[in-house]
């Protein structure tokens, strides 16, 4: 039997112990299931209360039971729900009991949702969007998960799609009719409008997003400097909360520390990296090293100085950028200028440039907004954005690039115009996970918590 023939059940809540625990099973033995355990089939999508029992007759548990029949549930197949105490005890049982019942297996990561969407219940970006929700740590995240999860790129991409392929029909009907004169003229005037309209659309989609998948991922900030500045006490002051030591004795901090904070609902890792000097102790040496790369990898950079201290922007730049993935030229580094209680520089300074005092808390929430708004700026758009994964991007970045050169084409070859559209075409099917996707599936799927 194929397994995806076979029945899958998971727990589909939360771990147990809990107060109620959520089993589904999903196949077709999912009605044999629930009338070996309840006795009988409850109404389709009615909660119904049953003493569910093993093989053998002995009680399980008191549950409610739900009934699914298919096409019409979650995964398109016949799906039984079981309601249960959340005890490991009730969950074991009720595990085992399922589990002799013949032609049925524990799901996978991701099984549930990867049988929706074969079965025509998500498409791809819907999927995507769903794992999205579940991971989702702040509000923003969340938001942006859901409009997914309800088809906002999937039905844009369907209907740009649909207007490809009436299109490549134009063009190819001229190229059918290529001896009659006139006809391929009159049919390839309104195909040359659709393209172009379609491509400026995906063009714009693609030009306005910013970094709006990003968002999944979260901002990056290192807080950078040489020894003993303040570092680590900022840190704590920007999470609330002692994460790092704090001692008047230079290089205590010999690793880097990360914290994940939500900023007005952006997801922020802010990194607190071992003080950058030359040093003779090795263990501190790699900290360094380690520090560097770390900050030159960072979206923004908050370089801590001590009072008026004065800075040379492109002395800070270089040794952040040896080695590191991208050039800091074209990055953000701001100077913070720490114990402004002690003297020194003010809390107001030039662009990018802010007075705090680590310890007391000067300073520190003109700092915070700063961040929220380079937030916002760096994510662009990503409150109404299309483009939530890389993936996604790409994809429309084929397309986008298809249309263009079959507008360029359609006047020389309109055979060549018309493969242009197939790719166009093709490039959104794979967006929406409907053509050649297979080698993809397994990625995203497998990244699901079992029972989803």
């Amino acid at each position: 039997m194929h397994p995806r023939d076979q029945t899958i059940f998971a727990l589909s809540s939360g771990r147990a112990p809990s107060a109620i625990a959520v089993v589904r099973v999903s196949g077709p033995q999912a009605g044999r299931v629930l009338t070996t355990l309840a006795g009988k089939l409850p109404a389709p999508r009615r909660a119904s209360r049953r003493l569910l029992h093993d093989g053998t007759g002995q009680p399980i548990d008191d549950a409610v039971v739900l009934w699914f029949p298919g096409p019409g549930s979650a995964t398109g197949e016949d799906v039984a729900e079981f309601h249960v105490h959340g005890g490991r005890a009730v969950l074991a049982a009720l595990l085992a009991a399922i589990s002799i019942i013949p032609h049925t297996r524990a799901a996978e990561p991701g099984e549930f949702t990867r049988r929706s969407f074969e079965n025509g219940k998500l498409d791809l970006t819907e999927a995507e969007g769903l794992d999205d929700l579940i991971h989702a740590d702040t509000d923003r995240q969340r938001r942006q998960a859901l409009r997914q999860l309800q088809g906002l790129l999937g039905d844009r991409t369907r209907d740009w799609r649909e207007r490809i392929i009436e299109a490549s029909a134009l063009i190819e009907a001229g190229i059918d009719f290529s001896d009659e004169g006139d006809v391929p003229a009159e049919l390839r005037a309104p195909a040359v409008k659709a393209i172009k309209a379609l491509h400026d659309e995906i063009a714009k989609v693609l030009a306005a997003q910013g970094h709006s998948e990003r968002l999944r991922d979260g901002l990056v900030v290192a807080i950078a400097g040489e020894p003993n500045v303040g570092k680590s006490t900022l840190m704590n002051q920007l999470v609330r909360r002692e994460v790092a030591i704090v001692s008047p004795y230079a290089g205590t901090t010999r690793d880097v520390i990360e914290v994940q904070l939500d900023l007005d609902g952006y997801p922020v890792t802010v990194i607190d990296t071992a003080g950058i000097r030359e040093t003779d102790d090795p263990v501190e040496q790699e900290g360094v090293r380690r520090a560097r790369a770390r900050a030159g990898s960072a979206d923004l950079v908050l370089w801590l100085v001590e009072g008026g201290e004065v800075v040379d922007l492109n002395a800070i730049r270089s040794p952040l950028s040896s080695g590191a993935e991208k050039d800091l030229s074209d990055s953000s580094v701001w100077i913070v200028r720490n114990k402004i209680d002690l003297g020194g520089a003010g809390a107001a300074g030039p662009q990018d440039e802010f007075g705090i005092s680590a310890s007391r808390g000067d300073g520190i929430p003109g700092l915070v907004d700063a961040l929220v708004k380079f937030a916002a700026e760096f994510f662009g758009t990503a409150e109404g954005a299309l483009v939530t994964r890389t993936r996604q991007r790409d994809l429309l970045r084929q397309a986008s690039d298809s249309l263009r050169r079959s507008l360029e084409l359609v006047e020389h070859g309109e055979e060549l115009a018309a493969e242009e559209l197939r790719a166009a075409a093709y490039a959104l099917g794979r967006l929406l996970g409907r053509v050649d996707v297979e080698d993809v599936l397994g990625a995203i799927f497998q990244k699901f918590c079992i029972g989803k």
